[in-house]
């Protein structure tokens, strides 16, 4: 039987331990953005997490990284994030209430809105307002101009 040395078989499980974190550190760098994809950046608006390079976001990024090699899941590390920071974190709401009302809500007053505008052609409509009689026009027409008349005679 030959010897073999401890030496041989620390390199060799260090060279197994090092070529699993690499592994890891590359699966754990997507799994960090499948994440950040569904998140957004703290300071900018409308940037997701993923694409924003502002030292917060980095420091989010750390933080889901960490939260990951932790054994949590997706949704409880983007749960925890909302915890703290709020909605605007994942840019809808979260709770289904208020899920409901941003979809809801527009549909209301837009039919309410077509509502009135019908209830409000059809009122229109139904009591057309009737043409000013020649008579009435011509009595005003000459009442305004012996206004006039006495005014002028009034200034010479």
């Amino acid at each position: 039987m030959k010897y073999r040395s401890p030496l041989r078989y620390l390199a060799s499980l260090t060279l197994v331990f090092v070529c699993a974190w690499l592994t890891a550190a590359q699966a754990s760098d997507n799994a960090v953005n499948q994440v950040a994809q569904r998140m957004y950046c703290p300071v900018c608006e409308n940037i997701p997490l993923d694409e924003c390079l502002t030292s917060a976001c980095q420091e989010w990024k750390e933080e889901i990284r960490s939260q990951l090699v932790a054994g949590k899941s997706e949704q409880a590390i983007i749960d925890s994030f909302v915890a703290r920071f709020g909605d605007h974190v994942v840019g809808v709401p979260v709770d289904p209430l208020l899920r409901a009302l941003t979809v809801l809500l527009p549909l209301a007053a837009t039919a309410l809105a077509l509502g009135v505008g019908v209830f409000t052609f059809r009122r229109f409509a139904a009591g057309k307002a009737q043409p000013a009689t020649p008579a009435k026009y011509e009595d005003s027409a000459a009442a305004y101009r012996q206004r006039v008349e006495a005014d002028v005679r009034a200034r010479r």
